[in-house]
């Protein structure tokens, strides 16, 4: 099938040629028509396979233009990062029609934003926490949304939406089309659908654990934190195959720990993203790392999930996620739009029994490579990697000097304090022949023929 068998308006097909596509995904073309029929929709593909252009091409297709100032679509992401992203894709998919779009997210100027919505929009893009902000000073009327679509929901979830989703579904008219997406089915996503959603068509493309053909995979099994550093600066080295690398990590501190160390050997080829760096810097760093400034980004999952990078050559999963799906949503990041990609999964003794359900999801052995003998086996360790009775002791001492004290200890002599009561003052007035009471004059006198 090809997108001008999809009833497209010609707008929407000017659009697409442009964009230089021919044939819709399998999510873009089961959607398309169940979508238009106003029915509630959940649909469940893997990352990467284009859900946005899924549910916006029917969305677009049959939106009228109307002079009214409140928007009429309502698309919810779980990140800032995604919401500029939505809007960069609606924007592509609307640019032969007259469709006003606005993204609208945490740690933006909200005045900025709300002088936005005022001048009237039809199609707006946010993040649960601001949009319900908005909502609640009155500035955001959503009485005329007539599509609900939520995007990326069991993130959404997962980052503790839950709260803020319940009340934006009990500011929204009762008569609307829900569309949710996900490439998970959890228990909590099913819990939403059952609570608001009316008999929704269920789309399904592929099962969670289902490894993508254009996707090779490679594995290594590595001792520690800093041998897996050694390896990625050799593999890393090789900037002709390398030439677009997206690198996960588990936790922020081993995001910026891992940074640090790229950045002596790279400098400005390297990039970073997770949630304590400020909006610009994380904008920033995605526009440079897929408009190809940067060769290399580091990130944890929940920044890069949803995030469409074009041409990525690789993805090193540098922790072993906690999570099977995990695996699969971080390497869906490379070999999109029919293109080879690699991945390549880093793992520790630790690491290995995450890695066998991996493995056991996919019905999918990776293949173990050998180290390279030009990769230093390091024995230095980080400070979670060092057996617990050694993380009290400081580098600077070796373990027979190390002596733990005990949990309280005797004030100094200088911090002692007594409690000198009355006698106290009397000795001080006595010292410096103070009268007892200064005020008192027939006392001052009398002392004073005396």
């Amino acid at each position: 099938m090809t997108f001008e068998d999809l009833d497209l308006s010609n707008q929407l097909q000017y659009a697409i040629d442009d964009l230089g596509f021919k044939n819709p995904t399998p999510i873009q073309e089961q959607a398309f028509s169940v979508v238009r029929s106003g029915k509630d929709v959940v649909g469940i593909a893997q990352t990467g396979t284009g859900k946005t252009f899924a549910y916006m091409l029917p969305i677009l297709r049959d939106l009228k233009f109307l002079k009214t100032q409140h928007p009429r679509i309502l698309v919810l992401v779980p990140t800032r990062e995604l919401v500029l992203q939505v809007v960069d894709e609606i924007e592509k998919l609307a640019a032969y029609i007259n469709v006003r779009v606005l993204g609208v997210y945490g740690g933006a100027n909200i005045n900025t934003q709300k002088q936005s919505i005022a001048q009237g929009q039809d199609i707006i893009v946010a993040t649960p926490g601001r949009l319900y902000d908005l909502a609640l000073s009155n500035t955001l009327k959503l009485k005329t949304i007539q599509k609900l679509v939520i995007d990326e929901v069991d993130v959404m979830l997962d980052l503790g939406f839950r709260f803020q989703l319940l009340n934006i579904f009990d500011v929204l008219p009762e008569k609307r089309q829900n569309v949710l997406f996900s490439a998970t089915m959890t228990e909590d996503v099913n819990a939403l659908i059952y609570d608001f959603f009316k008999n929704p068509t269920k789309i399904a493309i592929a099962v969670s654990g289902t490894p993508l053909d254009n996707i090779k995979q490679q594995a290594y099994n590595l001792p520690n934190f800093f041998t897996k550093v050694n390896l990625l600066h050799h593999l890393l080295r090789d900037k002709q195959a390398f030439h677009k690398v997206l690198i996960f990590v588990a936790f922020k501190r081993s995001a910026d720990l891992l940074f640090k160390h790229l950045e002596e050997i790279f400098g400005s080829e390297s990039c970073v993203i997770h949630s304590n760096k400020t909006q610009n810097y994380r904008i920033r760093s995605i526009r440079q790392f897929d408009e190809g400034k940067n060769r290399i980004l580091v990130a944890t999952d929940v920044m890069a999930r949803g995030l469409d990078f074009d041409n990525v050559s690789h993805v090193i999963n540098f922790d072993t996620p906690d999570f099977p799906e995990n695996y699969m949503h971080r390497i869906g990041r490379t070999g999109r739009a029919e293109k080879e990609g690699t991945s390549i999964l880093f793992s520790t003794k630790k690491e290995e029994e995450l890695k066998e359900s991996i493995e056991q999801l996919m019905d999918f052995k990776i293949p173990v490579l050998e180290l390279p003998e030009q990769v230093e086996i390091s024995t230095e360790l980080t400070e979670d990697e060092r057996p617990r009775e050694d993380q009290g002791i400081s580098k600077n001492r070796t373990s027979l000097e190390y002596v733990p004290g005990a949990a309280f200890h005797d004030k100094s002599e200088k911090n002692s304090q007594v409690n000198l009561g009355g006698s106290y003052r009397r000795e001080i007035a006595k010292k410096y022949k103070k009268p007892k009471t200064r005020g008192d004059k027939n006392y001052n006198l009398r002392n004073k023929k005396k």
